[in-house]
């Protein structure tokens, strides 16, 4: 496994897997790797002859209130996980390398409609920041492949809106969700919650496919008062709700029937710690 610090290293060994005619796969991370990562990872493998993964913590697409200094970073950790699954290279830039200007002077990438509901709602400017990075880290890597996990379902149909807006010659693959045996969609983040907060987690799961099964018995009739019962049985439960809400996928216009394939998209805090998670509902 080779491990390129700079653009300048990253640039010379992807020219040696283009040299062989070898069709690259790109997984994008911010580190701190996890179960959910490396299936992406061997998913990628799946459809290429060579796998680039990038570690770079996006200063981006935090807001100054966020947890950009203390996102978990554990690069020794991660390179050797991918090393154990046979990773060809892996991309860890500095954000100097990625912004040498700096990230206030930076153009920014902005998706709209997609990009301004949901997570763009509550996080104004956390898109921007994500669509720019992984279009300057694509255009950096230049992969036939990119694969990417449906738990940041928004994200998915954003980063796909942008490379077929864009014209980007790169076909994006998504990943399902890898879900800890109780239900909660893996993430870095869960390490942040309290032993009482982890026991309290999963209902969010559980509440989705709670509210997916009554929207489908439902028959577009009562879509508004499921999501108010599910809304509220969160906050009994601890959850600040930032939202809950059922979009059509192709869009993302808000929805209370399954006339169109639709998604129910959850964003929720226990203590500190935002989690979030979605389930996809084919239309009725």
């Amino acid at each position: 496994m080779i491990v390129a610090p700079d653009t300048t290293a990253l640039r010379r060994h992807i020219r040696e897997l283009e040299d062989g005619s070898r069709r690259i796969a790109f997984v994008p991370t911010m580190g701190n790797l996890h179960a959910g990562h490396l299936a992406l990872v061997t998913q990628a493998q799946a459809c290429a002859d060579a796998v680039v993964v990038s570690i770079f913590v996006n200063p981006m697409q935090f807001a100054a209130h966020e947890d950009l200094d203390k996102y978990p970073r554990t690069l020794d950790a991660d390179l050797a996980a991918l090393e154990s699954i046979g990773v060809d290279v892996v991309f860890t830039p500095t954000v100097t390398d990625v912004y040498p200007e700096g990230v206030e002077a930076h153009t920014a990438i902005h998706v709209p409609v997609l990009g301004d509901v949901l997570c763009g709602r509550e996080r104004p400017g956390h898109f921007d920041g994500v669509c720019t990075v992984v279009y300057k880290l694509l255009e950096m890597v230049k992969p036939d492949v990119a694969v990417f996990g449906e738990k940041d379902l928004q994200q998915l149909l954003i980063i796909k809106k942008m490379v077929n807006d864009l014209n980007l010659d790169i076909d994006v693959h998504s990943g399902p969700t890898q879900r800890a045996a109780d239900g909660l969609a893996l993430s870095s983040r869960n390490q942040y919650l309290t032993a009482d907060e982890r026991a309290i987690a999963p209902k969010l799961w559980e509440t989705l496919q709670t509210c997916a099964g009554q929207l489908r018995s439902a028959a577009g009739l009562e879509g508004g008062s499921i999501l108010d019962v599910a809304r509220a049985s969160l906050a009994q439960a601890g959850f600040a709700v930032d939202y809950l809400e059922l979009r059509v996928l192709s869009t993302l216009a808000e929805s209370e029937s399954l006339s169109e394939d639709c998604a129910l998209f959850v964003a929720a805090r226990l203590g500190q710690t935002r989690l979030i998670d979605n389930i996809q509902i084919a239309a009725a």
